[in-house]
């Protein structure tokens, strides 16, 4: 969750927080654990509140930016969405029974009952870090078998809530902590359930887990490769710290291994649904058009199936105090309540849920093409992007559902475009490997020259949602309420930015950083340097217009008028085009003015941000 932008981000100071003491036994006893983890949550988090936890927080406003998976969309078939419903929890609570055993089923089916032969020796760490889950865990499964004892360690980095690297934004909004709390003491509680608990440590991990690996004697740190410059910055500088701890002689993975003179770090591929290995190319070799890696990928690579995790992953190491999941304000954030729009919950529980009734108690998994480009409510998309970002949901588990329900049910285009959006996600992850720091230069990949304003008053209109565009202002809105945007929106709201007001794209990448529910550092500049022509895209010039996207996407102007109540007031057709009843538009559109284009649909030429050129533009 670290921004991949350049080594040389600046760093806030970290916060000090007010760590809770814990005391608990070695005792591997279920009851002694679920009092320990009681405790440890505070009446916020107490044991029931895991499955059902409190609305979340937030004081920035929150945007989003996964052009593709970060939007898989879907529309409720049911009733439509209107002003009358003004909030929606994802997945939808609370729980009833039927659907609490229908998640503990889905555990079940994704582990793996018969105990596999454990012939490590000593204790192994599992640094989970953007894997917060139990089920298709890899580092987690592979740190069991290679000990006798396994460690999992959460370290609240404090560069996660410093700034970003070129404007200085937050990197981390309180909507997306939040999001986060909720999904370490999910995380905690699915530990407990299978004998192990969650060590939550403040700190660096550079200097977390070299200090831990001496006190428990820890042959090996097992973690989940990431691929962006920060993160692989902090990758470098664990793995100096855990080859300066000297192990004693008698530590090892196994017996039939000759013993380590010192702890290491091992980092396991875990983050796509086609295995970087599996892949018919090397990363400096992938295709740097979506369409090419898509067809290369499909016809020559199989998708590994997921990791069944032993249902009892004890015993556990003696740990005096396990530390406290934290609270919004030891973050050094603000509360700030959802009360309009979707509000996510955090956690694995919380996402196999989502999955559950997405593909299974809606059965909205056969309509998803068809209704994936709407914007308003909780169920024209399976909302699944901030489980996948946070890890609490592996790509893989979602492949393998869509395949059960394709057998159980029905397969068609929209359970294929399940799999399509996927392929997006992976695309993104894959060509950070590829391009590195390039993709937060200004220039992108292809080092293009553009003229890009920087202006702050230009910049807060688009990002108050102030800019006179109802459609453009109602998007940026609901990020600020919920931290979670549409795919559909994303892009629109994208365009406007770089092609209609001219601004460097860097600032609505930085601001989208600090407001994401689901941000990971390759989905959302992927997606930046995608739109804003600096990236992977042969059509360099691709342009939004507002009205056509408004009369496709939002005809009688329900998704406008549900953010902006202003006009609600207003007959259903001049909902996106209020004229003089709402604010003054900030710029003219590039591509004409509203009525030529409402009246057209197309127009024959742009002026482009792109050097003052005329370029022919691609107009959606």
């Amino acid at each position: 969750m670290l921004n991949s932008l350049a080594t040389d981000a600046p760093r806030q100071k970290g916060y000090l927080p007010t760590t809770c003491q814990l005391y608990t036994t070695t005792s591997n006893q279920q009851l002694q654990n679920m009092a320990v983890l009681s405790s440890c949550l505070s009446p916020f988090f107490s044991i029931r509140k895991l499955l059902h936890p409190s609305k979340p927080t937030s004081i920035f406003p929150h945007c989003s930016t996964h052009a593709h998976i970060s939007a898989m969309n879907f529309n409720p078939r049911s009733k439509p969405c209107s002003a009358s419903a003004t909030f929606f929890e994802i997945p939808d609570l609370p729980y009833n029974e039927k659907e609490k055993i229908i998640v503990e089923q889905t555990f079940e089916r994704y582990s793996s009952s018969e105990q596999a032969k454990r012939n490590g020796r000593g204790v192994a760490i599992v640094w989970f870090r953007n894997d917060l889950r139990v089920l298709d865990n890899e580092a987690l499964v592979k740190a069991w078998g290679s000990s006798q004892a396994v460690l999992p360690v959460y370290c609240v980095d404090p560069r996660l809530f410093g700034t970003t690297h070129y404007f200085g934004f937050p990197k981390t909004g309180a909507l997306r902590a939040q999001f986060l709390i909720e999904c370490l003491a999910d995380l905690k509680r699915n530990l407990m359930n299978r004998g192990l608990n969650l060590l939550v440590q403040h700190g660096k991990p550079e200097e977390v887990l070299p200090s831990l690996a001496k006190t428990y004697e820890a042959h090996t740190v097992y973690a989940h490769k990431e691929t962006c410059s920060e993160e692989l910055i902090v990758e470098r500088l664990v793995r100096n710290g855990l080859q300066r701890v000297v192990l004693p002689p008698s530590t090892g993975q196994s017996t039939s291994q000759s013993s380590s003179k010192n702890s290491k770090l091992q980092l396991i591929w875990g983050s796509t649904m086609y295995h970087i290995e599996d892949l018919p190319f090397s990363t400096r070799s992938l295709p740097d058009v979506y369409t090419t890696f898509r067809k290369s990928v499909e016809s020559k690579c199989t998708i590994r199936r997921c990791i069944r995790t032993p249902t009892s992953l004890g015993p556990l190491p003696k740990v005096e105090d396990w530390g406290c999941v934290p609270s919004i304000n030891q973050l050094g954030l603000n509360e700030e309540k959802v009360s309009r729009g979707m509000r996510f919950i955090g956690g694995e529980t919380a996402a196999l849920s989502r999955v559950n009734e997405y593909f299974w108690k809606k059965d909205l998994l056969k309509i998803y093409k068809a209704t994936r480009n709407g914007m308003l409510g909780p169920d024209y998309s399976t909302k699944f992007s901030p489980w996948l970002a946070s890890g609490s949901l592996s790509p893989r588990f979602i492949y393998q559902e869509v395949k059960r329900y394709e057998k159980e049910r029905q397969a068609n285009n929209s359970t294929y475009w399940v799999f399509f959006e996927l392929i997006w996600r992976d695309y993104f992850r894959f060509l950070s490997v590829k391009y590195g720091n390039s993709l937060f230069h200004l220039g992108g990949p292809r080092k293009v020259e553009v003229r890009w304003s920087q202006d702050q008053t230009m910049f807060e209109a688009w990002r108050d949602g102030c800019t006179g565009y109802p459609l453009i202002d109602a998007n940026m809105k609901e990020l600020s309420a919920t931290g979670f945007m549409s795919n559909r929106g994303r892009q629109i709201v994208c365009s406007f930015l770089v092609r209609d007001m001219g601004i460097d794209w860097r600032m609505g990448a930085e601001w989208f950083e600090t407001c994401l529910l689901d941000y990971d550092p390759c989905s959302n500049y992927g997606n930046w340097t995608y739109g804003a022509g600096v990236g992977n895209d042969p059509r360099e010039d691709r342009y939004f217009s507002i009205p056509k996207q408004a009369k496709t996407y939002d005809p009688e102007g329900e998704y406008v008028a549900f953010w902006l109540p202003e006009l609600q007031a207003l007959p259903n057709d001049k909902r996106n085009f209020p004229g003089k009843s709402y604010i003054k538009q900030i710029v003219p559109l590039k591509f004409g003015n509203i009525t030529s284009i409402c009246d057209k649909g197309t127009a024959s030429a742009r002026r482009t941000a792109f050097k003052g050129k005329q370029t022919k533009g691609h107009m959606r």
